[in-house]
């Protein structure tokens, strides 16, 4: 357990101040104020960065996932703090909070929107870069690793494959996403039909709360707890770190990858894929890409589907699960590779077939893109009429994909309220809608054309609310409005998101961050002072 820890409190701070510092830029007397509210006298300039440094740029888009919010044009924080210690969190909190200045949390700079590095809603605002915080302890013995926020998805697989080839954490595939959003937002991966959401294997955290205090499980209390994890953790404070449960991998997996094209009955094969995926065996991790593509035989645009499968065992076991659950993609045995775990994660994240474990250690995204998405949850079949549609897109628009990722298995079992991560039992999928593209000028037409599949997808989806997915974020939702966004105004995307799951995550706001000083576009709002 973390001992409860305070700082200064703010308004002492504020009584500290000499005059002379009030005068001061923004940068200056933040500075001072860390400097006043430290426990130790350190160099807090050298881990600042403002525009006029050299190094600004390079900080600022080393994390950037999104090209689309890394154009000048794109509001940029007036620095970026990049804390050692969780002590520097601590104080950045507080003297953010008292000189008035709005915080955005990067981890991984995963954020789908980007708000994680830039706001449209408050300025001036600063980045806490949280790279640095990347330590990871592994206890093999109890089956655990305390995690720092600022690690990422491959650097905790690589560390717990360095004292176990049979443990494993249940987290995503994309190798670069951060541990801080990605477990405060869910983390699904191939692992989670079997084991639940990163989330539901978190036993415990640190937190720093809006006065600065660094808390854990116990001081924080279970209703906090319960809200970091699902519930966007920027909302609440910053997470500094994860305590995770690790679970059981055999010592052979087995991976296969299979395309099918239009000409090859691929409309007919998806429907059969909707009707048994969640039923699949716990063991059987089996999603779907879909792309356009080029017909070999008459040069003309198609449609191509991938089906990636990850199986828990060798391959005899999974021809035989293959051949009674979904005999219809013909799976062969010169289809499947086997290997072990660790190499299972390398083959998903697209790496090299020579590549070795160490490739994860690298925190840069290897596919930078200006992107768009726009999720969805499937509770009921999509008919091949209207998945013929669908294809029509795909073929007019060649920077398009989408993503089917099989729910059933544990994720039917466990409560809809266990965590504020609602999309449990009845889905039968999720669906990632996205587009990608490499010049900034096309970004309006892409963008839109997104827009138009989802929009195409309404009848098919999940109604009332329409459900989406925290950790891919989408700001067409709705958005706050700064500081004073209604509970009511935020519950039309919030809805989305969490479901009835909602109110109690505002009721958790209202008692941690009663002034909303964690916000963002997306996040939670407090209920009024009375």
């Amino acid at each position: 357990m973390v001992p409860y820890t305070s700082i200064i409190p703010v308004f002492l701070i504020v009584l500290l101040f000499p005059s002379s510092i009030v005068s001061l830029p923004i940068q200056g007397r933040f500075l001072r104020c860390l400097s006043i509210n430290s426990e130790s006298s350190f160099p807090f300039s050298s881990i600042l960065y403002n525009p006029k440094n050299s190094s600004f740029t390079d900080v600022l888009l080393s994390t950037a996932q999104n090209l689309r919010f890394a154009l000048p044009s794109v509001p940029q924080p007036k620095f970026i703090f990049t804390p050692l210690e969780e002590s520097h969190v601590q104080a950045a909190v507080i003297c953010s909070k008292a000189l008035g200045i709005q915080i955005r949390i990067r981890s991984g700079g995963h954020d789908f929107e980007g708000i994680s590095y830039t706001s449209v809603i408050d300025t001036p605002f600063i980045v806490v870069d949280l790279a640095n915080l990347r330590s990871i302890s592994v206890d093999i013995k109890h089956k655990s690793a305390w995690a720092q926020a600022g690690a990422t998805v491959g650097e905790l697989h690589f560390r717990i494959s360095e004292k176990s080839k049979n443990l494993a954490f249940p987290a995503g595939a994309c190798p670069s996403v951060g541990l801080g959003g990605h477990l405060s937002g869910g983390g699904y991966g191939p692992l989670f039909r079997k084991y639940g959401l990163s989330a539901d294997n978190v036993i415990d955290a640190h937190i720093v709360d809006v006065h600065g205090r660094l808390l854990d499980r116990k001081s924080m209390g279970e209703d906090l707890f319960w809200a970091i994890r699902g519930g966007g953790g920027a909302s609440f404070g910053i997470i500094t770190a994860w305590k995770v449960k690790l679970v059981p991998v055999p010592s052979t997996v087995t991976v296969f990858r299979v395309l099918k094209f239009l000409d090859q009955g691929l409309t007919k094969l998806l429907y059969r894929w909707q009707q048994v995926a969640h039923k699949f065996d716990e063991d059987l991790y089996l999603i779907v890409g879909i792309r356009p593509g080029i017909a070999s035989a008459t040069g003309k645009k198609t449609v191509r589907t991938v089906y990636s499968g990850l199986f828990l065992g060798d391959t005899n076991r999974l021809l035989k699960v293959m051949a009674k659950s979904f005999p219809e993609l013909n799976v062969t045995r010169k289809d499947c590779i086997e290997m072990d775990w660790i190499s299972s994660v390398l083959y998903e994240a697209f790496f090299p077939a020579n590549s070795t474990p160490e490739v994860l250690l690298q925190r840069k995204n290897l596919f930078p893109v200006y992107t768009k998405s726009k999720p969805d949850f499937a509770r009921k079949l999509i008919n091949e009429t209207a998945l013929e549609g669908l294809w029509d897109f795909f073929i007019q628009e060649d920077k398009l994909a989408t993503l089917l990722v099989p729910y059933g298995g544990v994720m039917d079992r466990i409560s809809k309220s266990e965590t504020p991560f609602p999309h449990r039992k009845g889905v039968l999928f999720m669906l990632e809608y996205a587009t990608s593209w490499n010049d900034p000028s096309e970004s309006a037409t892409h963008i839109d054309w997104a827009r138009k599949v989802y929009e195409y997808m309404t009848p098919y989806v999940s109604k009332n609310p329409r459900e989406a997915y925290l950790n891919h974020r989408d700001l067409d939702l709705g958005m706050n409005e700064k500081v004073n966004t209604s509970v009511e105004e935020a519950r039309v995307w919030g809805a989305k998101y969490f479901k009835g799951n909602f109110n109690r995550l505002v009721k958790v706001k209202t008692r941690v961050d009663p002034d909303n000083f964690f916000r963002n576009e997306q996040s939670i709002p407090p209920r009024p002072r009375s």
